[in-house]
């Protein structure tokens, strides 16, 4: 019981590595072009890790995916339940869901 408190102060060595870590470790360009709208750091970004000078086809395809995202209508449950297309799959997926609760397989 006395060493209790060393158990959580234990906590304080990764936190004060990630403190120092983090300035250094660069920004996501995903996070920095949508997010940001910072286009030349989101460059230099998928240029860092890419290891690679031309970087415009991966900027595109980011805003392309970007584009087709703000375009995608949601769904209620209800109107999914009702697409004849996806019934089955979704019927499917909430039974094998169910069973996993009640099984005791996330208990193990």
């Amino acid at each position: 019981e006395s060493r209790w408190p060393y158990l959580f102060g234990a906590i304080i060595v990764p936190s004060l590595i990630q403190v120092v870590i983090l300035p250094f470790l660069p920004e996501s360009p995903r996070y920095l072009l949508l997010e940001k709208h910072n286009t030349s750091k989101a460059e230099k970004a998928f240029q860092r890790f890419l290891g690679k000078d031309d970087v415009s086809h991966e900027i595109e395809e980011v805003l392309a995916e970007s584009r087709v995202q703000r375009n995608t209508k949601l769904v209620s449950i209800l109107q999914l339940l009702r697409t004849r297309a996806v019934r089955w799959q979704v019927l499917t997926v909430i039974v094998t869901m169910g069973c996993y609760q009640l099984c005791g397989l996330n208990a193990v």
